[in-house]
């Protein structure tokens, strides 16, 4: 699913260049659940980026279910995010004023998709999600946990190849937290190939695999039962 081979982001500080990836090769095989984990400045938000086709590497290249995606324009990215690629933030990025279903539903708006399928898939969704009978309920009349639900949905809702979570956990309390990675855990068991980048080595242990960044290389790529911090 994702092959990315001699990977390098950098960035012009003044006269400064910041390595944030430097050199990295990796592959995720459809239906993983891969952590990323590694402390702030480690690259690994940047990684999440490119992954995620809201940036390009400078030197390298990343191949997306087969296509180069490493120097295409920013218009030939967004549809790939939007066929591929499911996103999920840790302060949600829910739209304030409307409501659980009416969120679901924008991606499929986009996607062209007609009034009422839409509506219909994005209950099914959202009951898949345990929010049934939260449906019409605007985000601050959600629970933070039901809120990381809802963008769960959102994310699910053009049925995505992957679903990329940063710090999908971050915002929430533990038990409600462990709530959000066994719902991770049930969509990796449906065959959604799963990836989490986190600084939280308890949330990257969840995962099956767990790839290690620090200063913009790979240190560890390991099953997540063998791997230490």
């Amino acid at each position: 699913m994702i092959r990315i081979e001699d990977l390098s982001r950098y960035y012009q500080m003044g006269p400064t260049v910041v390595k944030a990836i430097d050199h990295i090769s990796a592959t995720i095989d459809e239906g993983e659940f891969v952590s990323i984990v590694g402390p702030s400045g480690s690259g690994k938000s940047t990684l999440m980026n490119i992954i995620g086709c809201l940036d390009s590497p400078t030197e390298g290249d990343y191949f997306l279910a087969g296509e180069s995606v490493a120097g295409l324009s920013s218009d030939r990215l967004a549809e790939i995010r939007n066929r591929y690629i499911g996103f999920v933030f840790q302060n949600f990025n829910l739209l304030p004023r409307e409501t659980a279903v009416e969120n679901v539903e924008l991606p499929m708006i986009y996607a062209g998709i007609p009034s009422r399928e839409r509506r219909e898939r994005a209950m099914e969704i959202l009951r898949r999600v345990q929010l049934e009978g939260r449906e019409n309920h605007i985000p601050n009349e959600l629970s933070g946990g039901q809120r990381q639900r809802v963008a769960i949905a959102r994310a699910l809702a053009v049925n995505p190849k992957i679903l990329l979570a940063d710090e999908p956990t971050g915002a929430l309390d533990t038990r409600t937290g462990a709530e959000i990675i066994a719902l991770f855990e049930e969509l990796y068991r449906d065959g959604v190939t799963i990836i989490i980048v986190t600084h939280d080595n308890e949330l990257a242990r969840k995962a099956r695999r767990v790839i290690q960044i620090r200063d913009g290389k790979i240190l560890k790529d390991l099953p997540a039962e063998e791997w230490r911090p």
